[in-house]
Order: C-alpha cells, then sequence, then structure tokens
C-alpha cells in the first residue's frame, strides 16, 4: 500500500471513529435518562458530518484531491458511516436511505471547507471554525427538542356515509400491493384493522404487513360522522418507527347530500429526528401513503 492510498484510508477511517465516538458520547453525556432510544438532534446530522469532513481533508491535504475522485472518496467515507450505523447503532435501511442524502451533502460541505481551511494554513482561523463547530453541536446537544405535526387528506367515497362507516372503524385484510415505492423496498404497510367493539372505549388494532401492531382505543365514536383513536402501544424497530411516536387519528365522513362521502383521515405524531425541516418532509410523505392506502380501500369495498 502506498502512502497516498494510505492517507485516504486512514482520513475515512478516523472520521468514522470521530462520528461514531460523539454520537455515542451524546448519548451517554446528554440524553442518559432519555426512554427515546431513537432520537437525533440536528448537529449530530449536519455539524457532525462537517467535522468528519473537515477531518479527511487534513489526513488529504498533500494529496491534491480534485473534481471525481475528491467526490468518489466522500462517497467511500459515506458508505462506512451507513455500514457502521447498520452495525452497530442497528438502524435500519429505509433509514439510511432517508438520512443518506443529508450527511452526504454536509460531508462534503465539510470537506471542502477542511480542503480550503488547510490549503492557506491559517491555523488562528482553522482552530476558530472548529471552535465554532463544537460549540454549536454541545449547545445543541443541551437544547430541547420536540416536533409535533398534523397530515390530512381527503378523499370522495361513491356511497353514502352509513354504509361507508362500518368500513371505517374496521376492515378486512388489504390485497392490493402497494405503490408507494418505500413500502415496495420494505417499509411496512397497513394491511388490516380490527375492533373489539363498536363503541368509545373500544380497544383497536392497525396491522401492519411485516406484523406489527399499533394498538389504538377508540376516544371519540360517533357513528356515520367521526372516529377518533388514541395510539396506546406502538412497535419499535429499525425501520422508521423508532423515530417518532404516532400520537392520534381520526376518520371524519362528511354526507355531501348527492350519495357520496367525503372521508378525511387525521394523523398527529411525533418526531425524534431533527433537523425537522428534512425529516418532516419524509415523515408526512410516509403517513399521507399510509393515509391513502386506507382510504383506498375504504372506498373500493364501500363502493
Amino acid at each position: 500500500m502506498n502512502n497516498r492510498t494510505k492517507q485516504i484510508i486512514l482520513g475515512i477511517l478516523f472520521s468514522n471513529l470521530f462520528g461514531m465516538t460523539v454520537i455515542g458520547l451524546t448519548k451517554y453525556l446528554f440524553e442518559p435518562d432519555s426512554n427515546v432510544q431513537g432520537r437525533f438532534i440536528f448537529s449530530e446530522f449536519i455539524i457532525l458530518p462537517m467535522l468528519m469532513g473537515i477531518i479527511t481533508s487534513w489526513f488529504w491535504r498533500n494529496l491534491n484531491l480534485r473534481g471525481g475522485k475528491f467526490t468518489l472518496y466522500n462517497i467511500c467515507n459515506l458508505s462506512l458511516a451507513i455500514a457502521s450505523s447498520y452495525l452497530f447503532m442497528g438502524e435500519g435501511v429505509i433509514c439510511l436511505i432517508i438520512v443518506s442524502p443529508l450527511i452526504f451533502l454536509f460531508l462534503y460541505v465539510g470537506s471542502i471547507m477542511g480542503r480550503s481551511m488547510f490549503d492557506n494554513n491559517n491555523q488562528t482561523l482553522n482552530v476558530s471554525i472548529i471552535t465554532v463547530l463544537l460549540a454549536v453541536f454541545v449547545m445543541d446537544s443541551l437544547s430541547a427538542h420536540q416536533f409535533e405535526n398534523e397530515v390530512s387528506d381527503t378523499i370522495i367515497v361513491n356511497a353514502p356515509p352509513a354504509k361507508v362507516w362500518n368500513n371505517v372503524v374496521a376492515f378486512k385484510k388489504i390485497k392490493e400491493k402497494p405503490g408507494f415505492w418505500l413500502f415496495q423496498i420494505g417499509l411496512p404497510s397497513p394491511m388490516e384493522t380490527t375492533v373489539d367493539g363498536y363503541y368509545r372505549g373500544a380497544g383497536r388494532k392497525c396491522i401492519f404487513s411485516n406484523g406489527y401492531t399499533f394498538g389504538e382505543k377508540i376516544s371519540t365514536f360517533e357513528p356515520n360522522h367521526d372516529l377518533v383513536f388514541d395510539i396506546v402501544d406502538q412497535p419499535r424497530d429499525p425501520e422508521i418507527m423508532n423515530h417518532l411516536d404516532l400520537i392520534r387519528g381520526e376518520f371524519v365522513l362528511k354526507d355531501n347530500g348527492n350519495g357520496t362521502t367525503t372521508l378525511t383521515g387525521n394523523s398527529w405524531y411525533r418526531l425524534y429526528v431533527f433537523p425537522a425541516w428534512y425529516y418532516d418532509l419524509w415523515t408526512q410523505s410516509i403517513v399521507r401513503n399510509v393515509h391513502l392506502r386506507v382510504m383506498e380501500h375504504i372506498k373500493e369495498i364501500s363502493e
């Protein structure tokens, strides 16, 4: 192995070792009592990859890396980070697909920053930049993180509310294959809903394609009009659900007066991964596709 290859490999290895160590220390020092194992803060996806990129650039500072090779080695760095998350942190494949673009972006930004820092060799500026990034990381780690949101979707069912209602409360297994691409590559999709009784306080279960079951309790039961259920028990797995809590769901039926029903599905959830502006885009898309799969099935069997 020549010296050039050795420096490239060392940059990748040491940046990943730094990243895994910092994440471990963050969980131990700043969130020792947290019962949310899947919580990840803004800095772990933005500041930390930038620092990892700076570390690689320090090892690569004399190699004059540019263009395609520079990008390729950053992809290698990302690949090791993703593999380490899968092997040592138990993250699921879908989660890693979602997080990869964000991590790569800031790994790349950090490596460009580092290349500029070490090319100019201004030690005062370099120390200042790293100090600021570390300070932001610590401040973010000590800050409170909470994000809740609601997703709402509506379809028209060509049947009156009285015919739609029972299919809203519970429905038999969905036989159609899911169309959403994340469902197709392994994300669990809703398959069936069962109910203990048709009354307020009854237990309800939403069963997904991999056998995971969400335990629910009906909190509002207004026949032909409104069904609200609180999520009282939900599975924990590496594929998405370890990073959010579904809080409540609702189906609202509106009689359109012409033999059709406007069916609205609402879901409330709490997100544990940040930055929320990035991960909530994915969460909204996933929740919306859960809604539409269920609602389109209700529409089909009601009509």
